[in-house]
């Protein structure tokens, strides 16, 4: 029994070495066995080496295995394989059960491992304190020596739970991989396989404790032990030195092995690797300069490269996407203009998260091949998303969210199309529950075609009749994971999810996406397998369908795809601290940042660095110890920088970005400046003309080039020339020449088109008009295309404004229908009767949703507050004057024959009106004439603006004072009817602060302000006394009626609102102008993307459409309309003028 150390710094030539020395004793003695031990990710490519190297191209007597495989096989051996693997998925699920099972028991961990990732957390906590040797009974006397620290105190105890509850729950039943090795070691000396045997140690860095006790054993049985240690020359490995030193790690290896050789009287030797001598003379024999880095990084020697040299370089790069687009033209060319191979290059980053997506797009564009050397998880296959939301479907109760979930996974026989349909009736009405998706649907939602309604019941029944097996068995009382498990393989089999899943893989294949054909083969399997053992695992434990949930979720969230290289020559992408690399000529060191390299300790370990000094005493009397911290790791991660700097034959290229994929700043990593230190010269600028290494490079410099609108380039022309000769190109070279030259095209559809959408004759609302005001654009896509938002099962301002404006046409009919007149209703009558309007509105609305829940039962009552509020304060404003309501909801249409309202607009061309007036007041006076208000009721604050007016953005008003005036001179052919004015209500429920309250013995005035109309009155004094009596002082007055105010002096003041007779005839024909004159646009077919803006109001900041119209500011073209300011003073006369030209 022998042990003996090989010695050697990196790229020296130890495996090399050994590797010979085992070839040749294999062959010397063919009966002997001899066992390669290296790291799991290793044990192929060594295999491959030993291959290469052996003469006779076997290795028939030479077994190259991980610890792991070695366990199995010698198990396996001595028959002690009956208890079955435990692999990381069964981990997963069994701490969940016990978690669940010991809920109560769990003082600080109790509510949080329902969380995400802390069941994840807990299973590296059971492979950690497995691994080193620590037992649930030492925990258990730790304990006791934590009483000062009652945080730490009832976590570990917690932790204690939950690691004697999991191995109590596997005993005799399962083994962990972590044991395996433990149950080797007792087997172990009876073992023919390991009796006498050359047992080989390569490729590691160090070994954990339970692999140090293996070893001890192995130490007895084995004939011969070499164990390669990555040390420099010159350095002593039996002297330990401390923790920050380069090769310290090497030697706490070097130091357990031999107190283990001197305990058992074993004898060791060791052996160094000459420089620069015998058959294999080192990685860098031809190389100075990454000699020189190996000799030098690290050290406190402070020596400097003395020559030019172009084997380290460092390039900053603006951020990582550019970092691996830089990185990616680089390898390119080497390809190119050196003749290296791809499988010649390697990339490895310490952000793995952030490189490897930014790699697998870089690689992409530039025809490069590359592996990406990490485990894929699969809990976002849609296979796995499936299981999920079927699960959830019968958890949630059909909740909308699970239903869609499972249905847009792609695994489903319904199309795309039906699912849109589906999901549009689903949100329009509320479904929820499974009861109501086993009842017929024939009930349509506003704006759906009624046939439609019955496609979708189709849809649904269908779909339930899959379900309800389904959705029975996972209902059975006290089940068991076996049966939720049986009804979810059942499941799968009905809906035919593995043929589904294959037609998945052709596709991919005839794609050549390599990597999904590599996940969509096997996911099926690997879910099967997963279902499997969490029968074998829990099968007959009684679970509720939540916590059966819970356990499938963790199995599944630990589920991940090995993917094998698709081929051989290619750039491997990988980490520093897990990705081997062998026989690399070229490595880019990417993202050599700070908080990269180093890395920075990850959040997210149950025990902190601070817990963990807390016990290292405790742990270390007992002669036990945890794994490294944070501090610790930082030392070890410099021994990683050394073994991935000294990897590459020839070149390393290290590469840092000035800002993060989000753009944060970032900080080169203090590796940069001691690369510096070594080779000044080893800063470089980024050299390679990308556009010259890939069609995607080039397409990007031509677009570059385009925009700066520089035709003389050679560069431009050249690459033009190129593409525009390409048959493949030359329609996306002109998509790019049109995108880079791109103006608002101001395009409007044909006349005939127009008439195809419109019809000849218009019969439309003023709100139309209106839109069509605000943007051509927005009234094409609502009215021309029928464009409408998703209609959902929700009530909104919208909804609220409509409830509130019907219970206030109620009211008056109610008053009307009784006899009675506003002002004499008394104030209980009147509450009364309006809070019955609301609850008459919302029982003939039909609409559920308004007693579904708390907020929507508070929204009605609000609605019945602010309706008191604004019937008391319209009878207010009717008792200050003389008018009264004459109609209420006034509809007139094409059929009504108001001629104010309907327009010739051209040849068989006409424009109708149509609408409803919520409210006409009249009054009269002794000298025959008839004054009329109109009024509108509005939800929001509205305001009439002149200025809007003109631009035909508030119409509505004066087109119906039009139609109101023609149909009083109708009812009252006697009379003299003249306007009195057009009014907004706005129905709302203020609220008074103290300050507000002027007049304290009669704060309702101040409420009565807030709620008065806003509009346009008669200036007349006859008219204006009738609207409200007391503007019959004419000086210093405020109306609470409307929007009137007189001075001191007895004029009007500048806020208030007022119009003479001619100007109000001004007005009304010019509206009817207006409308024309927009009724003639939209026949012409005007579709322009115009919209307006006014102060701070624009017609886009409301506007469903603006994701769709691409109105964008920044392009050429496109501008807000804005309306001019200077045109409020003379409005009127602006009107005249305008008419006046439309009749010449």
């Amino acid at each position: 029994m022998a042990l003996q150390f090989i010695f050697g710094g990196a790229g020296a030539g130890k495996s090399y070495y050994i590797y010979n020395n085992i070839i040749q004793q294999s062959i010397e003695n063919p009966e002997k066995q001899y066992l390669i031990l290296v790291p799991e990710q290793f044990t192929m490519q060594t295999q491959k080496e030993l291959v290469t190297m052996h003469p006779r191209k076997g290795i028939c007597n030479i077994d190259v295995l991980s610890f792991e495989r070695l366990a199995f096989r010698v198990l396996t051996e001595m028959g002690e394989s009956q208890r079955v693997l435990l692999e990381e998925t069964g981990k997963s699920m069994v701490l969940r059960r016990v978690a669940q099972e010991k809920k109560k028991e769990l003082k600080i961990l109790g509510a949080k491992m329902d969380k995400q990732g802390y069941i994840s957390q807990m299973k590296s906590m059971v492979s950690e304190l497995r691994q080193y040797e620590i037992s649930a009974e030492d925990l258990e006397d730790i304990l006791e020596n934590l009483a000062s620290s009652p945080e730490l105190y009832y976590k570990l105890q917690d932790i204690k739970t939950l690691y004697q509850g999991f191995f109590d729950y596997l005993e005799g039943s399962f083994i962990t991989q972590e044991e395996v090795l433990d149950a080797m070691g007792r087997v172990a000396p009876l073992s023919k396989k390991l009796k006498d045997s050359v047992l080989v140690l390569d490729g590691y860095t160090g070994f954990t404790p339970i692999q140090i006790q293996l070893l001890e054993t192995l130490l007895d049985i084995c004939q011969e032990i070499y164990v390669t240690v990555t040390i420099a020359a010159g350095e002593d490995p039996y002297k330990m030195g401390s923790p920050h030193e380069l090769f310290y790690l090497s030697k706490q290896t070097v130091a357990s092995l031999l107190r283990i050789a001197k305990e058992k009287k074993i004898s060791w030797k060791e052996y160094w690797i000459p420089e620069g001598k015998g058959t294999y003379q080192g990685r860098f024999a031809d190389n100075p300069p990454m000699a020189f880095l190996e000799k030098n990084v690290f050290r406190y020697r402070k020596k400097k490269y003395p020559k030019p040299q172009n084997a380290v370089q460092i390039y900053e790069a603006q951020n990582p996407a550019s970092e691996m687009e830089m990185t990616a033209g680089q390898i390119r060319r080497l390809v190119r203009t050196k003749g290296y191979r791809y499988r010649d290059f390697a990339v490895i980053t310490g952000d793995m998260q952030v490189y490897a997506p930014a790699a697998s797009r870089a690689f992409k564009r530039y025809e490069i091949p590359c592996f990406i050397d990490e485990k894929h998880s699969v809990f976002l296959n849609p296979f796995v998303e499936y299981l999920r939301a079927a699960v959830d479907m019968i958890v949630e109760n059909f909740s909308y969210e699970s239903v869609f979930r499972m249905l847009r996974c792609g695994l489903n026989d319904i199309s795309t199309e039906e699912a849109d349909r589906l999901e549009n009736y689903v949100i329009a009405m509320g479904i929820r529950g499974f009861s109501r998706w086993q009842q017929e649907w024939v009930r349509s939602y506003r704006g759906e075609n009624p046939e439609e309604c019955v496609q979708i019941d189709r849809i649904r029944a269908s779909l339930v009749e899959k379900w309800q097996p389904f959705y029975k068995k996972m209902k059975t009382p006290d089940a068991s994971v076996r049966t939720y498990t049986e009804a979810l393989y059942e499941y799968i089999t009905a809906n035919k999810i593995q043929e589904k899943l294959k037609e998945f893989t052709k596709n991919f294949e005839a794609e050549g996406n390599l990597s999904l054909v590599k996940e969509y083969s096997q996911i099926y399997e690997i879910v099967m397998n997963l279902l499997d053992k969490l029968v074998e695992i829990l099968g007959d434990k009684k679970v509720r369908i939540r916590e059966f949930k819970e356990i499938l979720e963790a199995g599944l969230s630990e589920a991940k795809v090995g993917i094998i290289p698709p081929t051989s020559d290619q750039v491997l992408v990988g980490d520093m601290e897990r990705t081997r690399l062998k026989d690399i000529k070229i490595v880019f060191f990417v993202g050599v940042n700070e908080g990269k390299i180093p890395k920075e300790q990850q959040a997210g370990k149950l025990l902190s660095d601070l817990n963990r000094e807390e016990l290292k005493d405790s742990l270390k009397e007992r002669g036990l110890s945890l794994a490294p911290t944070a501090k610790e790791n930082l030392y070890t991660q410099k021994f990683y920088l050394y073994l991935n700097l000294t990897k590459p034959s020839e070149r390393i290229y290290l590469s840092y970005s000035r800002l993060s994929s989000s753009g944060e700043p970032l900080s080169p990593s203090f590796l940069v400046s001691q690369i510096q230190k070594l080779f000044p010269d080893a800063i470089r600028e980024w050299d390679v003309p990308l556009f010259a290494e890939s069609k995607y490079g080039a397409l990007d410099k031509l677009s570059e080039e385009i925009r700066k609108q520089d035709r003389t380039s050679p560069v431009f022309e050249e690459l033009m020339s190129w593409f525009t000769s390409q048959k493949d190109y030359a329609e996306f070279i002109n998509g790019l020449i049109d995108a880079a030259y791109y103006v608002n095209p101001q395009e409007s559809i044909s006349k005939g088109v127009a008439e195809a959408l419109y019809g000849t004759e218009l019969s439309n609302s003023a709100s139309r008009l209106e839109q069509f005001a605000k943007c051509a654009c927005s009234h094409f896509l609502s009215y021309g295309l029928m464009l409408r938002e998703r209609v959902r099962y929700e009530f909104n301002m919208a909804d609220m404004g409509t409830f509130l404006h019907n219970s206030l046409d109620l009211f008056a009919r109610k008053v009307r229908e009784q006899g009675k007149s506003w002002i004499d209703l008394e104030d209980a009558e009147r509450d009364a009767l309006a809070e019955n309007c609301v609850t008459e509105v919302v029982e003939k609305s039909g609409e559920t949703i308004l007693l579904s829940s708390a907020r929507n039962a508070y929204i009605i009552n609000r609605v019945k507050r602010m309706v008191k509020r604004s019937v008391w304060a319209l009878q207010n404003q009717l008792k200050q004057g003389e008018f009264y309501p004459a109609l209420t909801e006034w509809a007139f249409g094409e059929k009504d024959n108001i001629d104010s309202l309907n327009f010739d607009l051209a040849a068989g061309q006409k424009l109708y009106l149509k609408g409803r007036i919520d409210r006409i007041d009249v009054c009269q006076d002794k000298e025959n004439h008839l004054y009329v208000k109109v009024i509108d009721y509005k939800s929001g604050t509205t305001q009439l603006d002149l200025i809007k007016l003109y631009y035909g953005l508030q119409i509505q008003l004066a087109l119906y004072l039009n139609a109101a005036l023609e149909l009083e001179k109708k009812r009252f052919p006697d009379k003299i009817v003249q306007p009195a004015g057009v009014f907004y209500y706005n129905t709302k429920d203020p609220i008074l602060n103290k300050e507000d309250v002027k007049n304290p013995e009669n704060p309702q005035e101040e409420i009565l302000k807030k709620l008065k109309m806003d509009g346009i009155c008669s200036s007349e004094p006859e008219i204006l006394q009738k609207l409200d009596k007391n503007l019959a002082v004419e000086k210093s007055v405020e109306s609470f009626a409307v929007p009137v105010k007189y001075t001191a002096k007895g004029t009007f003041s500048s806020n208030s609102k007022v119009a003479n007779q001619k100007e109000f005839a001004i007005m009304m024909e010019y509206v009817q102008d207006k409308a024309k004159k927009i009724g003639r646009e939209i026949l012409k077919g005007n579709t322009s993307v115009n919209p307006f803006e006014w102060k701070k109001e624009n017609a886009c900041e409301y506007c469903p459409y603006k994701e769709i119209c691409g109105f964008d500011e920044k392009l050429p073209g496109y501008e807000y309309r804005k309306l001019e300011k200077d045109k409020s003073s003379n409005l009127w006369c602006l009107m005249e003028e305008e008419m006046e030209r439309g009749e010449k």
